[in-house]
């Protein structure tokens, strides 16, 4: 994985973030909180899972920052503080991601499970292919929630980033429809 992939999906995940965040903020406080099935319950319970696991990945890459103790803890309990502390993770994933090199992708890092305590070695780049596919995986969850709760949940594709962010290749060059 070379350093401009990861850029681009550090970009991706910002950007993703910010729109999941405005959509759910359409949502009643109640819908919101609601248990509605999902691993960690509720639309609430998963934008904070999704800021939990960031920080402790990007402890795990930087040495640096808060690293919670358990993968279903509320770091906020309102939708504000938590979007406040999202878009800060986010320009630090971001800063990061701009940061590296491509010896430092050759690298590998040691940490710990949060839940076991089982300590790895793990080469970095398929740390950081695990990293952004996670905060995919969960968004999608929080996409199906908000879908489910009758809220317009938005274009997440990564096309679609790189369309807006001007990234991509791709050009629109006909409308066809029947």
């Amino acid at each position: 994985m070379n350093r401009l992939r990861i850029r681009s999906f550090a970009g991706y995940n910002a950007w993703a973030n910010r729109r999941l965040y405005d959509a759910a903020a359409q949502l009643e406080d109640a819908d919101y909180r609601a248990d509605r099935g999902a691993f960690f319950r509720s639309v609430h319970g998963t934008l904070n899972h999704l800021l939990v696991a960031d920080r402790i990945w990007m402890r795990r890459f930087t040495g640096e920052g808060d690293a919670p103790k358990r993968l279903d803890v509320i770091l906020y309990d309102r939708l504000e503080d938590l979007r406040l502390a999202r878009e800060a993770e986010d320009a630090r994933i971001v800063a990061f991601a701009r940061g590296l090199t491509e010896e430092t992708l050759a690298g590998s890092i040691r940490y710990a499970r949060v839940t076991t305590g089982e300590v790895f070695a793990q080469p970095l780049a398929p740390a950081l292919d695990h990293f952004f596919n996670h905060q995919t995986h969960h968004r999608g969850q929080v996409h199906a929630l908000l879908t489910g709760l009758g809220v317009e949940a938005p274009e997440l594709d990564l096309l679609f980033y790189h369309r807006d962010s001007g990234e991509g290749a791709s050009v629109k060059v006909a409308d066809v429809r029947s």
